[in-house]
C-alpha cells in the first residue's frame, strides 16, 4: 500500500533543501524552518548535549515521586476524571503503556506524513525543554524514526485540541513501544516491529510519566499550522502575480497601486502588496497602451482592491506565524516538572491559541480566492473583459475555452468559503465533564490545510486563463515579470487554440504553483518580491 498521499506536500512547496543542517533540539525551541525542513524534506534531527542534562535531571525527580506518598497526577494517579485512582508504585510503568494502547483511537483516513513528522519533531522539541519528567531515551527515539523516514500511521479523526491532540500524538507513542503501524521511507505501510527489526531500531520501554509525556501536546495543530504558513509565504506572493497577470489582461490600471495612494491608509499589508504589483507591472506594453485617452474612470474592485484585500491576508499571516513562533519555545504538557521540584497541573495542552489563528488563515485563504475567482470571471465574460474572446477562445461557439475551467475555480473558492466557517467557536464537553471546553484545534487545522491546497487551486486557474488573456492580446507585450510567469507556464501548458482536455493543463500548473517554478521565473527576473 501506498503512504497516505499529501496533496502535492513533500517535495514541492518551496521545501527546505536536503542539505540543510542537522537540527538540535535543546532549550531554545525550533524554528518554523526547521519544522518544515523535518517534516518534508529529511532533515535529520538530535538531542543537545545539555537538553540531555536536563532531562536526566527532570526524570529524576519522576522517579522520586513514584517513591513517595504524595499523588502526582499522571504519575502514580489516573487520567482524566479518574485523576482520583491512586496507582501503586508497581502499577505506574503499565499505566502509561495503557494509556498509550487506549488513546490511540484515531478514524478515518491516514493523515500526510509531513504533517506526521512535524508533530513528532514537535512533540520531541517539547520534552526536550525538560519539563517534562521524562528521560533522554523517548527523544532519542522519536528522533531515531524520523532519521530513519519511519512514520507512524495517524488517522484524521480522534483529536479535540483541548487536552492537546491525544488520539493523533498517541499513534506516534503507539509507534516508539513498537506497536501499531507505520510508513517506512519507501511508503510502504508495515507493523512497527517488522519495521523496527528491518532498521535495527528497539521498541522504548516506558516509566512513569512518559506515556502521558508523549501525547499531551499540540503538536498536531502547531505542525499544521507550520507548514500552512510555510506555503501562504509563497502564495501570497504568487497571488499578486496572476493578479498583475490578469491586471494586464483586462487593460486594467496601475495608477491605483501607487506608493503615495497607499500611503494615505497605512497598513503595513497593503503596502507591499501594492509595492509587489507595481514592480510587477513596471514596463508593461499593455499598460503603457491604455495609459492616456482612456474614458475608463476607474477599474472594478476585483482589480484596484487587490493590495487591500491581498494585504489583509497578509497581516494575518504575519500575526499567525507570531503566535507559532511562541508555541515553537512553548513547554506544552500536564502537569509540569519544574527544576525546584513542584509538580504543577496547568491548561498548556490546550490548543485555544493556535485553533483560533488557524481559523483567521482560513477566512484569508477564502478572502484571496474569492478575489482571484471575481477576477478571473472579468476575463471571461465578453461584456467585461475589453476586448477579450468570450472565454478567451479564439472561435467560441463551437469551442467553450475556458467556460468550465471557470466552474472548477467557482467550486473551489466555495469550498474555502465553507472551510472558513471557524471551527474554534465549537465545543463539547468530553471525559465525564473534566474536560468541559476543547479548542478543537485539530479540525481547524486540517480545514486550513485544505484551504490553503484550494487557494493553489484557485491561482492556477488564474494563471491559465491570466496567460491566455496575455497572448491574445499580443502583438502588445506583457512585463517582464508577467511574461515570465507565461513563459514558465508555457512550458507545460499550451496556449488558447481549439479546445481540449483541460483537467491536466489546469493541473500542470497547480503543480507549477506547488513546485516553486512560477514564482521563482518571476522573482529571477524582477528580485525577490515582499512578503510579512
Amino acid at each position: 500500500m501506498d503512504q497516505a498521499s499529501d496533496s502535492g506536500s513533500t517535495g514541492g512547496r518551496g521545501a527546505a533543501p536536503a542539505a540543510a543542517p542537522a537540527v538540535e533540539l535543546g532549550r531554545d525551541g525550533v524554528t518554523l524552518a526547521q519544522v518544515v525542513g523535518v517534516a518534508r524534506s529529511g532533515v535529520s534531527v538530535y538531542l543537545g548535549v545539555k537538553a540531555r542534562a536536563a532531562m536526566q535531571a527532570s526524570a529524576a525527580l519522576v522517579d522520586g515521586f513514584v517513591a513517595g506518598d504524595e499523588p502526582v497526577y499522571g504519575v502514580n494517579t489516573g487520567f482524566g476524571s479518574l485523576a482520583d485512582k491512586a496507582i501503586p508504585a508497581h502499577r505506574t510503568a503499565e499505566l502509561q503503556v495503557a494509556l498509550v494502547r487506549s488513546h490511540a483511537t484515531g478514524m478515518g483516513d491516514p493523515i500526510e506524513a509531513d504533517v506526521v513528522r512535524a508533530m513528532l519533531l514537535l512533540r520531541a522539541r517539547s520534552l526536550a525543554l525538560a519539563y517534562s519528567g521524562v528521560r533522554p531515551e523517548l527523544v532519542d527515539r522519536q528522533t531515531a524514526l524520523l532519521n530513519a523516514g519511519i512514520t507512524p500511521v495517524v488517522y484524521e479523526h480522534g483529536s479535540l485540541g483541548a487536552s492537546g491532540d491525544l488520539a493523533p500524538l498517541s499513534h506516534c507513542a503507539l509507534a516508539l513501544i513498537g506497536e501499531g503501524e507505520v510508513w517506512t521511507r519507501e511508503g510502504e505501510r508495515q507493523p512497527t516491529t517488522q519495521a523496527f527489526a528491518d532498521a535495527g531500531l528497539q521498541p522504548v520501554v516506558l516509566r512513569a510519566k512518559e506515556g502521558l509525556a508523549l501525547i499531551n501536546g499540540t503538536d498536531g495543530i502547531l505542525g499544521m499550522l507550520c507548514l500552512a504558513l510555510h506555503d501562504l509565504n509563497a502564495l501570497m506572493r504568487i497571488a499578486d502575480v496572476t493578479a498583475a497577470m490578469t491586471v494586464e489582461g483586462l487593460l486594467g490600471t496601475d495608477r491605483a497601486f501607487a506608493a503615495d495612494l497607499q500611503a494615505l491608509r497605512p497598513q503595513v499589508g497593503q503596502a507591499i502588496s501594492a509595492r509587489n504589483l507595481t514592480r510587477l507591472l513596471a514596463d508593461s506594453a499593455i499598460v503603457a497602451s491604455h495609459r492616456e485617452g482612456d474614458t475608463r474612470v476607474q477599474d472594478a474592485y476585483s482589480l484596484r482592491c487587490t493590495p487591500q484585500v491581498h494585504g489583509a491576508a497578509l497581516d494575518t499571516v504575519a500575526y499567525a506565524r507570531t503566535i507559532a513562533e511562541r508555541e515553537l519555545r512553548a513547554a506544552i504538557d500536564n502537569p509540569m516538572i519544574l527544576p525546584d521540584g513542584r509538580v504543577e497541573s496547568c491548561g498548556n495542552f490546550h490548543g485555544a491559541p493556535l485553533a483560533m489563528v488557524c481559523d483567521f488563515l482560513a477566512i484569508a485563504a477564502s478572502e484571496v480566492s474569492a478575489i482571484a475567482e471575481r477576477r478571473t470571471d472579468r476575463m471571461l465574460d465578453v461584456a467585461r473583459s475589453q476586448g477579450l474572446p468570450p472565454f478567451l477562445s479564439p472561435d467560441a461557439g463551437v469551442n467553450s475555452g475556458m467556460m468550465i475551467a471557470h466552474y472548477t475555480q467557482v467550486a473551489i473558492a466555495l469550498e474555502n468559503q465553507r472551510l472558513a466557517v471557524p471551527a474554534s467557536v465549537q465545543s463539547m464537553p468530553t471525559s465525564a465533564m473534566q474536560e468541559d471546553h476543547v479548542s478543537n484545534g485539530w479540525a481547524a487545522a486540517r480545514k486550513l490545510r485544505r484551504s490553503v491546497d484550494n487557494l493553489r487551486r484557485v491561482l492556477a486557474v488564474e494563471l491559465v486563463c491570466a496567460a491566455a488573456a496575455l497572448d491574445l492580446r499580443g502583438p502588445l507585450s506583457p512585463s517582464p515579470a508577467t511574461a515570465a510567469a507565461v513563459h514558465a507556464l508555457r512550458a507545460r501548458v499550451a496556449g488558447p487554440t481549439v479546445d481540449r482536455w483541460l483537467s491536466p493543463d489546469l493541473r500542470a500548473a497547480e503543480r507549477l504553483l506547488a513546485d516553486g517554478i512560477v514564482l521563482d521565473a518571476v522573482e529571477a527576473a524582477i528580485g525577490p518580491m515582499e512578503v510579512l
